[in-house]
């Protein structure tokens, strides 16, 4: 019995080590490009609480509005952080803010104040709201490294800006749903209409829809909408205002909004009506999804973490990623489309890569209906 126990105990201490880590070091943590380190973990095999033994943590990340675990933006930012620290042995930790959807900017300060004296060297922020309390919290801790995903710099001398060019992503997804045959389509997104990336996405997409119609000759018909998607959240009143888009006839919904998504698949289970994915590969969330316009979250944060650990060097610094960079696309292994090849998207996406195709990337128009795309009816 005591062999057992001595067995147990040692079997509990390792696990207690990978829980955090997978191997590496702070020092040794720059090699985290190599393919051997890509590949040590899946995202899944990783567990999102790593304990820590003196209750520091190295790398954290402040959450966006909604769930961690919300098949979306937090969820795969997440995944990046954990993964990059898991194989390069780091402890990590998330933050979720006080209050869920109804945080303050106080919240976010106490969240991010909270991880930098809880030991982290480097620190991701999800999500636009997150701006003034980095202004107010980055200049506190000159030393860490913020990275502000779906944000800018800020003038930060430390504060890392990533945003994704999702007028793309939106693009090659509007693209692809008229080329399917989809001809009576709608948006749904989160922010009120202020967020800038649903609003790139939205846009994107209405540009894509036009330009296929215009190449096939149709006459695109769409329902756009910001209702119900303020707070990024499921609710009764948004799924009765999707089931309601389908019931009247349309058959491709553009869910962009976090757990909104949710709404989306049990109002297109009900019509046996189509959704398209936003910000990662959603096919695995429903059968209702038909493709996902998607940016490479987790892939991103893992590269910009990585150039920290390169030299240890905090950095002030906007990065812009797109199709030039490979950071956005469709899912081509698991889409469901049967009329559009991947041969024709590959097509597609390298004239939007080298910049044949521009596609505007206008973050203030919230409504396309006054943007002059000639072949798509807006419709109430």
């Amino acid at each position: 019995m005591k062999k057992f126990l001595a067995l147990l105990l040692a079997a509990m201490m390792v696990f207690a080590f990978t829980a955090c880590g997978g191997g590496g070091s702070s020092e040794e943590a720059a090699d985290s490009g190599s393919e051997d380190a890509a590949a040590a973990a899946s995202y899944d095999d990783i567990d999102d609480n790593c304990e820590s033994e003196d209750g520091t943590y190295e790398v954290a990340m402040v959450t966006d509005v909604g769930q961690l675990k919300d098949g979306s933006f937090n969820q795969f930012t997440w995944n990046g952080v954990k993964k990059y620290a898991y194989d390069n042995g780091l402890t990590y930790k998330y933050y979720q803010p006080a209050n869920a959807a109804n945080a303050t900017d106080e919240d976010r300060m106490k969240a991010m104040r909270d991880a930098a004296d809880a030991g982290a060297k480097v620190i991701v922020t999800t999500g636009f709201m997150q701006a003034t309390a980095l202004e107010t919290v980055a200049p506190e801790y000159p030393d860490v490294q913020f990275i502000f995903v779906d944000g800018g710099s800020l003038g930060q001398p430390n504060v890392v800006g990533i945003t994704y060019k999702e007028e793309q992503a939106g693009y090659l997804a509007g693209y692809a749903t008229v080329m399917e045959g989809y001809t009576k389509l709608g948006f749904s997104g989160g922010g009120g209409g202020t967020n800038p990336a649903c609003i790139r996405y939205g846009y994107g997409f209405a540009q894509g829809a036009n330009d296929a119609a215009k190449e096939k000759d149709v006459e695109v018909e769409m329902r756009y909408s910001w209702e119900y998607g303020s707070q990024f959240q499921a609710s009764d009143d948004l799924q009765a205002m999707l089931a309601g888009w389908y019931n009247a006839g349309t058959e491709a919904i553009f869910m962009c909004g976090g757990t909104m998504f949710n709404s989306g698949t049990a109002a297109a289970d009900a019509a046996d009506g189509a959704i398209i994915g936003v910000d990662v590969d959603q096919s695995p969330l429903s059968d209702t999804v038909i493709t996902s316009a998607m940016k490479d979250l987790a892939g991103s944060v893992i590269q910009t973490i990585g150039e920290y650990y390169a030299d240890s060097t905090v950095k002030g610094e906007d990065k812009v990623l797109g199709a030039a960079d490979d950071m956005v696309g469709l899912p081509t292994d698991t889409w469901s489309l049967q009329n559009w090849s991947v041969e024709d998207y590959n097509a597609l996406f390298e004239k939007v890569k080298s910049g044949e195709i521009t596609i505007d990337d206008n973050a203030e128009m919230s409504d396309p209906s006054t943007a002059g795309l000639e072949k798509i009816k807006f419709v109430k």
